[in-house]
């Protein structure tokens, strides 16, 4: 038995509406088994109708949660820790109606660079009235979470995205004081390249609160077509007994020139469900051989 592996949706169209329903039936057809939604917006899908697509498609589904500057649990504003945990709460409730099981994403909120706000200096009060915060949020929406039957997973971002979680051990350490089994972490091998000093390492550290993985290269390219250290990877998800979905977040394309910011989202100019399909046969072949010679 190995994990089921999906694809994002945004792989293919952001926002992603109605209108790109097809692509669940591409994303099975290259042999994926789960498709990760980025939480949608008010009047973005009809719920019912989208998880029926999913289910005709025979995909399961989660759902990637999408924080900002007004709905932030580390925010010292009120009103936006208070709509931090609001929204968290809420897609909790849409998971239930998509039938998603798991809820992942940077839940503790302090978008910087790519949010729009630079880097500044925190002192240490600061620094732990933040984290403080964000325990209370995640405290709060996990009770939500696990009378719904939904997992949370943090997920740590690397220092040119967050200054509040950029490593396994920091998301281990919000989730340890949450003290909620339906909060848990979630790691991305893309942010572990820049920010962990052993990938294999983190995920053996993160051991049982592991709730969500997603597989992505050094640069943002198809898993296999990087340096990241896909059999070291394997042997440590299995080490873990990690037995859940594997995602992957192939953004990057092959038509970039001088003066094209790769921090910017781009859609696909071609059709890459070929390279897609291999990628996913490549990680499953990876993770299969890792089990079979444990």
């Amino acid at each position: 038995m190995t994990n089921p592996i999906g694809v994002i949706s945004m792989f293919y169209a952001r926002p992603f509406t109605r209108e790109h329903f097809s692509t669940f039936a591409r994303i099975k057809r290259a042999g994926a088994d789960v498709v990760e939604l980025l939480m949608p917006e008010p009047g973005e899908l009809d719920l019912a109708e989208t998880r029926a697509a999913i289910a005709d498609a025979g995909l399961s589904c989660v759902l990637a949660a999408r924080v900002n500057l007004t709905r932030d649990l580390a925010s010292a504003e009120p009103a936006a820790h208070a709509a931090g945990v609001a929204y968290l709460e809420q897609t909790v409730e849409i998971a239930g109606k998509l039938g998603a099981g798991i809820v992942g994403g940077p839940l503790y909120g302090a978008p910087m660079v790519f949010a729009g706000r630079a880097p500044a200096p925190v002192d240490a009060d600061e620094r732990r009235r933040r984290i403080d915060a964000v325990v209370k949020g995640l405290t709060i929406a996990g009770r939500r979470a696990a009378d719904a039957g939904v997992l949370l997973g943090v997920e740590p971002l690397n220092r040119f995205e967050t200054d509040v979680c950029n490593t396994a051990r920091h998301a281990l350490e919000l989730v340890e004081r949450v003290g909620n089994p339906a909060v848990g972490v979630m790691l991305d091998t893309f942010h572990m390249n820049m920010e962990e000093f052993d990938i294999a390492d983190a995920i053996r550290r993160t051991g049982s609160r592991l709730v969500h993985f997603q597989a992505n290269e050094n640069n943002r390219g198809f898993v296999g077509a990087g340096h990241i250290d896909w059999a070291s990877v394997a042997r440590a998800v299995r080490d873990v007994d990690y037995r859940g979905p594997i995602v992957l977040e192939p953004f990057r394309r092959s038509d970039e020139a001088a003066g094209v910011t790769l921090a910017q989202w781009r859609a696909p100019t071609t059709d890459e469900d070929g390279p897609l399909a291999a990628s996913i046969a490549y990680l499953a072949a990876t993770l299969a051989f890792a089990r079979a010679t444990a």
